[in-house]
């Protein structure tokens, strides 16, 4: 294929109808097909990442390889398609101003006024096809981020309709999802929003091509009818998006509607041949028909939003689906855990997960859940800060260090077993200075890591500040906390794990993020299975 492909993903009516998903899905059936292809997202705010966003404002934030920190979107990019994402794949209006900005200090617009069109709306299409333009995709898309009719999407919506006009006819097709709501009062289905929607993106310049309909209930013919007529699409292109059991049942969904048939015909590309799901369909059947159920406590301070730990929920379906086990993920508040009721808290959960997450607050519960968790025998999973706890407890309660801590949470402790990186400490600004990104790890012989990842070396994701200090690792593992990982260039200590356990790991990068359908994370598998055994137990 000389000519890459472009599918642009807009939203309308109201923001979470699952933009992600449904370009995740035509993503997955065109793959599924033998076409390369791509996910990209434009993010409409300021942020020049969302690094620095607080988890209750934007959910998690992703991390790449290459150490970009990005939408969450990203993650369903890569859970769906089993392809690593990068820095060039995720954009924010901060980014394409900054750039811009800092084009014009240079001296590079020749002392032309700097405008919205065509200054910021160049720098915006420059990026939209840059995975496009490398010769790796036969078809990108796109997913612009917020709602059709938005301020601050507006340059988005601009440049998509001044890169179709570039691109030529048959070259990108603009997917539109909106929303079919159903009035009980009335008893029947609306379209007038879905007009409205795209009433408002053809005002801006762009025709829908495709209209994706979010509705709780069948859209019959007569409604899908109207819908073509009134807002100027074939009868074919009207695809109805059913609310699902699970997001993973998406691509089937869309297959059935006919989403990747319509859409390669008119890009005018041949159907090649019928989408191979066969494993995602295995994965899928065991999804749904498990043969164990467990219940794992998730430990972390940002409970009260789901999606501030969507890549560990995600990575726990598909550890439950390789076990055959329904993994009931219970949310346990680290603020609200005490020695007086954790054992209250903890008596039904068949394993703990203590969480990732930044700043002093419930910390304190995070290390009463560690110690309950490793003297009552429960499989222990700790990620990120997760793992950094389960070295402050073992310090305070096995080691006698009863003042143990993180400089973190306490500058001046005397016992400062977690501490600043080295290269950490002159810096100043907040965002994208993390160490961040894919680093390796050797993992020693004879360890449960090892035996976990069947291998020596590893490469893990980063996204962290603080790390397990070094002078402390002899005594701790002569206390009996084994450093069975470590970074090969930096002698950082990784994992930690307690032999005598049944099950107790901890890490210091973040695993959840590389965990997709295809190859659930192994650290999570063994863990699911271990919370099983203990169960049976």
């Amino acid at each position: 294929m000389d000519q890459t492909k472009y599918i642009f993903v807009t939203g309308g009516v109201t923001s979470s109808l699952g933009k992600g998903i449904i370009a995740a899905s035509l993503a997955k059936l065109l793959q599924a097909r033998g076409y390369r292809t791509t996910i990209q997202k434009f993010d409409p705010y300021i942020n020049v990442d969302p690094g620095t966003l607080n988890p209750y404002e934007h959910g998690e934030c992703y991390v790449t390889d290459d150490g970009a920190e990005t939408d969450l979107d990203l993650g369903h990019y890569e859970r769906f398609l089993n392809v690593p994402t990068s820095q060039a794949n995720n954009v924010t209006t901060g980014r394409v101003y900054l750039s811009v900005i800092e084009k014009e200090r240079r001296g590079e617009f020749l002392g032309k006024t700097v405008q919205v069109v065509p200054h910021i709306t160049n720098e915006i299409k420059e990026r939209m096809q840059l995975l496009g333009n490398s010769g790796n995709y036969d078809i990108v898309i796109t997913e612009i981020g917020g709602t059709v009719g938005d301020i601050e999407s507006l340059p988005y919506i601009e440049s998509v309709r001044q890169l179709v006009w570039d691109l030529g006819e048959s070259n990108s097709i603009v997917v539109h999802l909106t929303l079919v709501p159903y009035l009980a009062a009335a008893g029947e289905l609306k379209t007038k929003p879905t007009q409205h929607s795209v009433k408002t993106l053809m005002e801006s310049g762009i025709k829908a091509d495709i209209l994706v309909c979010r509705t709780e209930h069948e859209l019959s013919d007569e409604l899908r009818q109207k819908m073509a007529s009134f807002c100027n699409v074939t009868r074919d292109s009207v695809i109805q998006s059913i609310d699902a059991s699970t997001i993973y049942e998406v691509p089937n969904l869309m297959q059935e509607e006919g989403l990747d048939v319509v859409a390669l015909k008119k890009l005018e590309l041949p159907l090649k041949n019928t989408p191979d799901l066969k494993n995602w369909n295995v994965f899928l059947h065991r999804l749904k028909n498990p043969k164990h159920v467990v219940n794992i406590g998730l430990i972390g301070k940002y409970v009260e939003l789901q999606d501030s730990y969507k890549s560990i929920l995600e990575a726990f379906i598909h550890a439950g689906a390789a076990n055959e086990t329904k993994v009931n993920v219970v949310s346990v508040h680290s603020e609200y855990i005490d020695t007086h009721n954790v054992a209250e808290k903890f008596k039904d959960l068949d394993g703990v997960l203590v969480a990732p997450g930044f700043g002093e607050r419930g910390i304190e519960g995070k290390i009463e859940a560690v110690r309950y968790a490793r003297e009552h025998d429960i499989p222990f999973f700790g990620i990120c800060l997760g793992m950094q706890m389960a070295v402050i407890e073992y310090s305070r309660n096995v080691l006698g260090l009863k003042d143990s801590n993180s400089t973190e949470m306490n500058e001046g402790t005397a016992n400062p077993v977690i501490d600043l990186m080295e290269e950490q400490k002159t810096i100043t600004d907040k965002g994208g200075t993390m160490r961040l990104g894919a680093w390796k790890c050797d993992i020693k012989d004879n360890t449960l890591a090892r035996r976990i990842y069947g291998s020596a070396q590893i490469q893990e994701r980063h996204r962290h500040r603080y790390e397990y200090n070094g002078e402390y690792a002899e005594s701790l593992e002569k206390a009996g906390l084994r450093s069975s990982g470590t970074n090969p260039d930096t002698g950082l200590v990784e994992i930690v794990e307690l032999p005598e356990h049944p099950f107790f790991i901890g890490v210091q990068y973040h695993p959840e993020y590389k965990s997709t359908v295809a190859n659930p994370h192994p650290l999570f598998v063994s863990f699911v299975e271990a919370t099983v055994k203990a169960k049976q137990k």
